[in-house]
């Protein structure tokens, strides 16, 4: 009888497993807009983080938060606010866990909680924080500006951090992003207000339509690029927050020290 008589049981076949669908991406987050003020609180606690010399300078007290709120240089719009102003719209910024206040010192002060909430990385913080405090702005003035925060050294570095950011909805293009003179602003518009910024930039040039909204510098009679107008800028931004941060450390001392009018001088041998 040949071998072939009396066969084996067949052995069970492996049957096909249907592909399994790649794992969706996680949908980007949904941001809850913030005011024109708590933008500049949320960009001026950034700002000063990332630029103070010293650790008396940050976190702010409530003066120094008011003035940088109301710096002219580097802000859009220039705002004339109270330092009652400041101290409400922090409320709203603490109950979102975005900003705390610290007590227990001689004075209140004040620090952000981004990094918790929007991003780790440096330099996207920077872009951010660059935003906030300006609005819509071209790529190359916003590398220029921003990097005064942190270094963007190219264009195509500053487009890779957007990507980013754009993916997660803290960055929204409101023109083509390869576009000349595209034009990006922060994810943190109420959206009746992004979709007049789109209508806006798309019926006008960048540089027309960020005039209109105040957003960018008239061009100099030499003909300098926006570029270098953002470079002085940042300069004269970088002055006046150290400046500032003399300031505060003067202060600072004459508290230590105490008022010298109150300590008369010992009598005369």
């Amino acid at each position: 009888m040949s071998a072939d008589a009396n066969p084996a049981p067949a052995q069970p076949q492996p049957t096909a497993t249907p592909a399994q669908p790649a794992a969706a991406a996680p949908p980007a987050p949904v941001w809850e807009p913030l005011t024109p003020l708590e933008r500049r609180i949320l960009g001026v606690l950034v700002e000063k983080q990332k630029t103070s010399k010293s650790a008396d300078s940050y976190p702010l007290s409530l003066n120094a938060l008011w003035t940088g709120c109301n710096q002219k240089s580097n802000r859009d719009p220039v705002m004339d606010l109270s330092d009652d102003d400041v101290d409400q719209a922090m409320l709203p910024l603490q109950k979102r866990g975005l900003a705390a206040r610290i007590t227990g010192g001689r004075v209140e002060r004040f620090r952000h909680n981004l990094y918790d909430h929007w991003t780790r990385n440096g330099a996207e913080m920077a872009v951010l924080a660059e935003l906030l405090l300006r609005g819509p702005q071209t790529k190359g003035d916003l590398r220029v500006r921003a990097s005064r925060m942190d270094p963007i050294d190219t264009l195509e570095a500053l487009e890779e951090i957007i990507k980013v950011l754009a993916a997660r909805r803290l960055a929204v293009y409101l023109t083509d992003p390869d576009r000349r003179g595209a034009v990006v602003t922060h994810g943190f518009h109420h959206p009746d207000e992004l979709a007049k910024l789109k209508a806006h930039f798309a019926s006008s040039p960048a540089s027309a339509a960020l005039a209109d909204i105040g957003g960018a510098a008239p061009p100099s009679r030499s003909g300098g690029s926006s570029e270098a107008v953002a470079a002085l800028e940042a300069k004269l931004a970088g002055a006046v927050e150290e400046i500032d941060a003399l300031k505060a450390r003067v202060a600072a001392l004459e508290a230590a020290l105490g008022d010298p009018r109150k300590h008369p001088a010992p009598p005369a041998a």
